[in-house]
């Protein structure tokens, strides 16, 4: 049995709905499966429920778009065996969902007011059912309207580059306001679960990890695929000189993803799930 704990659904920036992914997780033998949709709860409890039904057990989780605001870097913190609706995510987080939003239609009028032949109803349509509007359903359209072959790509960089590097920014970037790191830390505690630092080589948060350990961090995410095999060696050696749980997913976003990811392909073994489980008290 395959185990994947970083996957996300149509609630949030995935292309596919969780029944879609049930059916794909048993397609490719994942028999555990962590939801961590960005920035909302939305839908778990029905997930798990759901997936007890077909055979899959479904562990509830939340991914959030913190930053570090010493070094200026995002950072998403991953939570797992979360109680769904809590207050404490849902008052760090609502605020969140309602940012990406509105920035995502500012972005969509910024591309109209630059020529681009697509519309705000157009795209809502895609993100149906959710919590926003994402850039992956900005790119669809562009996609769906001949402007480019791919979510990522040189068009996706040429509109919403942060403009790193001397670079300057993408003409439909919009920056946002994101949650400091440790809140999100404290609240996914608040809420009983187990906060997880989400692919630390992506962002470069390796030197951010003391202090979050200090704020409650228990885990570390080594295995990811935008993780290189220097990024896992040294996810591994802070999670042996901190005591953190190894944790690993595909980072799933069908047809949304920026790596072509299989589902299950970052399979962090079951024994990671059974320290989850003991840090959350759980009778495995």
């Amino acid at each position: 049995m395959k185990v994947d704990l970083h996957c996300h659904t149509n609630i949030s920036d995935c292309s596919l709905s969780f029944c879609e992914i049930i059916d794909l997780a048993k397609l490719e033998g994942v028999g555990c499966l962590a939801i961590t949709n960005h920035d909302t709860t939305q839908g778990l409890e029905e997930m798990a429920e759901a997936g007890k039904r077909e055979g899959v057990e479904i562990i509830p989780g939340i991914e959030i778009s913190a930053y570090d605001f010493s070094r200026n870097r995002r950072v998403h913190i991953l939570g797992y065996f979360v109680e769904p609706g809590h207050p404490a995510l849902e008052e760090l987080c609502a605020p969140l969902l309602d940012m990406r939003h509105h920035a995502s239609y500012v972005m969509v009028n910024r591309l109209i007011e630059a020529g681009y032949n697509i519309t705000w109803e157009q795209i809502a349509k895609y993100a149906s059912g959710g919590t926003g509007v994402y850039k992956q359903h900005i790119m669809h359209a562009l996609i769906d309207s001949g402007y480019t072959s791919s979510i990522y790509g040189d068009v996706y960089r040429k509109l919403f580059s942060r403009g790193q590097n001397g670079e300057a920014p993408g003409i439909a970037f919009v920056p946002m306001k994101y949650v400091d790191a440790r809140s999100a830390i404290r609240a996914i505690i608040q809420a009983g679960g187990i906060p997880v630092l989400a692919h630390p080589g992506q962002y470069g948060n390796f030197d951010a990890v003391p202090e979050l350990v200090e704020s409650g961090l228990a885990g570390i995410e080594v295995w990811h695929p935008l993780h290189g095999s220097e990024d896992e060696a040294r996810a591994r050696e802070y999670a042996e000189q901190y005591g953190l749980i190894m944790t690993g997913g595909s980072d799933f976003h069908g047809f949304y993803g920026e790596t072509d990811a299989a589902l299950g392909c970052k399979d962090p073994g079951i024994e990671c799930v059974i320290a989850l489980k003991a840090k959350k008290g759980v009778v495995v």
